[in-house]
């Protein structure tokens, strides 16, 4: 069998949290001739490099990139058993970190991870906001164990990864109430010149949006875009137009931004995507956010 030193591991795993063998061997008291043997011998052993030289200092290569988050996971479950046997704490700690593309609506991703937080075994997340492309690219570095997004990896996306389809739903229109309810009579033709508040070009909700007001020939006036899908319903919340959202959670949109529904967007929807390096779900929390996800959150609400 084959077997780790986890005496290199460290060192790696040091040199790496470091950014250089000099710091290194200040933190573990070593000379730095020594680590830097340990390094070779750790490097031999995977048969890849793990450190490329960049000035002065060292990065990661891919393979360093898979390692130190292996070893940081290594290194995290010694300390907790430790903490374990001395009575310091209840058990593992699993971690799960998400990329959420900046598009998908911050009530849908609470709702969409809050299944892995109910685990009986305990989680913690780490999320990461950005957009799609960039999130990918970390996915690809093993930095993320998942994406979630309003859309599935395109084929001009150089990037290896697996769409999972979490569910589907209708779109509302919502609005402050004054708003809401001057314009619900003759819905969705009362949506011609009306103040809209839009996400903005490139999303697929955009999009969506966008080719329905085409074919119906309504003009809506459009007074804001935006990026952040929560800066875009605070606007809708005091009144500065009416703004569209996932009807899946229509409920919790009227709750927390005391805003009315005007009617729903008959044809248009919006679909969620978990996004993964890996063809199967083996992440038992991530396999807890997409069975609810697909059994109770956008379960017939298409």
């Amino acid at each position: 069998m084959e077997w780790l030193n986890y005496h290199h591991l460290l060192y790696f795993w040091t040199v790496a949290r470091e950014g250089s063998i000099a710091r290194a061997s200040a933190t573990l008291r070593l000379a730095q001739p020594t680590i830097s043997a340990q390094l070779r011998t750790l490097e031999e052993h995977l048969g890849e490099k793990l450190f490329d030289r960049r000035g002065r200092g060292l990065v990661l290569t891919e393979t360093g990139r898979v390692a130190f988050r292996y070893a940081d996971e290594i290194f995290s479950l010694g300390r907790e058993l430790l903490d374990v046997v001395k009575g310091r704490s209840p058990g593992r700690l699993l971690h799960l970190r998400v990329g959420i593309s900046d598009v998908v609506p911050k009530l849908v991703a609470h709702r969409l991870l809050e299944p892995a937080m109910r685990l009986a075994e305990a989680v913690r997340i780490v999320c990461h906001e950005d957009h799609l492309e960039a999130l990918l690219a970390r996915l690809a570095l093993h930095e993320l164990d998942l994406v979630i997004s309003d859309a599935p990896i395109g084929p001009h996306v150089k990037v290896r990864g697996f769409s999972h389809a979490l569910g589907e739903c209708g779109v509302h229109v919502f609005g402050a109430p004054k708003l809401a309810a001057a314009r619900r009579r003759g819905f969705p033709g009362s949506l011609d010149g009306a103040p809209m508040l839009l996400p903005t070009e490139g999303s697929a909700l955009r999009r969506s949006l966008d080719a329905w007001f085409e074919q119906r020939g309504i003009r809506p006036l459009v007074v804001g875009e935006f990026e952040d899908s929560a800066l875009l319903k605070t606007f809708g919340s005091q009144g500065a137009g009416l703004f569209a959202g996932p009807s899946a959670i229509d409920r919790e949109i009227c709750a927390q931004y005391a805003v009315k529904v005007v009617g729903p967007l008959e044809g248009v929807t919006e679909r969620f995507y978990a996004i993964s390096a890996e063809r199967r779900l083996t992440h038992p929390a991530v396999r807890a956010i997409t069975e609810t996800a697909r059994g109770e959150l956008f379960a017939a609400k298409a």
